[in-house]
Order: C-alpha cells, then sequence, then structure tokens
C-alpha cells in the first residue's frame, strides 16, 4: 500500500535573496494553491513535512527561521501556510531536499513510499528535488499549480523533465491523491480555501 508525504519546499521565506522580485509574483498567484494541499493533508493526517532552506543562518532552527520570515516584508506570504505543531521541519543547505539532510531516513522511518512537492522554485529547487526522490525509488508527484518559479518558461521546460524523465506525476492540486480516506465529495467542496 502506497503511503504519501506532501513536503512544501522553501516556502518559509524573507523574500531577501536574489531573483525575489521575479519570484513574488508567481508565489502569490501559487499560494491559495498550495495552502488548500497543506489543508488536505492536515485534515486527513498525512505525514507533511517543510523542506526549507537556512538561508546561511547556520546557527538557526526552524522557529527562528520562521520568526525570522514573519518579521520581513512579506510576512503574508508566509502566515497562511505557516507549520503547525504536527508538522515536520527539515532544514537544508543546497537545492534539492535530500542533499546532506534526514529527510530520506525520515521518509523510510515513515513508510513513505510517494512524496507530493510543492512550494518553490519549480525550475530549481522543485525540478533537482524530483530527481533525488525519483533516483531513491520513491514515487513523484508535482502539484503544477502549487509550485512558483522565476521563469516561467523554464518552469514548464521543468515541468515536462519531472513527467517524462522521472515518471512524475504532474497535475493541478485537486486531481492529486494524497492518500486521504474514501470520502464523499470532491475535494474541491471540501476544501474551499483552494482556488
Amino acid at each position: 500500500m502506497t503511503k504519501t508525504a506532501l513536503i512544501v519546499i522553501d516556502m518559509i521565506n524573507a523574500y531577501e535573496h536574489e531573483d525575489a522580485e521575479a519570484l513574488i509574483p508567481s508565489v502569490r498567484e501559487t499560494l491559495p494553491a498550495i495552502r488548500a494541499l497543506i489543508a488536505r493533508a492536515r485534515a486527513a493526517e498525512i505525514d507533511l513535512v517543510y523542506v526549507n532552506d537556512n538561508f546561511g543562518r547556520w546557527r538557526s532552527h526552524h522557529d527562528e527561521i520562521l520568526d525570522i520570515a514573519l518579521r520581513g516584508p512579506h510576512a503574508d506570504l508566509v502566515e497562511p501556510i505557516r507549520p503547525d505543531d504536527t508538522s515536520m521541519f527539515v532544514v537544508k543547505a543546497r537545492h534539492s531536499i535530500f542533499y546532506q539532510t534526514p529527510l530520506e531516513y525520515l521518509l523510510a522511518q515513515r513508510g513513505v513510499d510517494r512524496v507530493v512537492l510543492c512550494g518553490q522554485v519549480t525550475e530549481q529547487c522543485v525540478l533537482y528535488s524530483a530527481l533525488d526522490a525519483h533516483i531513491r525509488h520513491l514515487r513523484v508527484a508535482v502539484a503544477q499549480d502549487a509550485v512558483a518559479h522565476i521563469d516561467a518558461e523554464l518552469a514548464r521546460a521543468a515541468l515536462r523533465m519531472m513527467r517524462r524523465n522521472m515518471h512524475a506525476e504532474v497535475r493541478p492540486w485537486r486531481r492529486l491523491d494524497l492518500g486521504e480516506p474514501a470520502r464523499s465529495g470532491s475535494a474541491a467542496r471540501e476544501h474551499p480555501t483552494g482556488r
């Protein structure tokens, strides 16, 4: 039986980095879908893992990373999707969610064999993370309307690569199976926060 985890990539962000101004409009556009996916995972008690860059702050921990983002000028992009007490949090330093992080071990301990990716940046961290998940024999799904980009053309190419080269399931968030228990009604009716 497949067990799925929702992975939220780099969304706890103060947007003080290079290319932030190009990224922010896409984050605003995708935020409702990311929020809806997180709400679905929480409601169904699906494993929810935030994997986030430490932005070079080597003494920081997840509470500090969150606090810095919430004090920044773009707190409105963080507050709606902030981790809660049940969320897991992994700090990364490079593009891939797996590179020198404990994520692979964590997923194995939880019995996870499929990951659904959302967050940022489609043509960078999401792409490299999908590849690293694929080579670890995890099934990969990407919520195509819940990943933000810097360059729209490169993002479209990255989604094609994930679908073709990594056999990723690339679909809108409403059409992705998170492994919720069978229920009546559609995800759209049950999760009105999504647009």
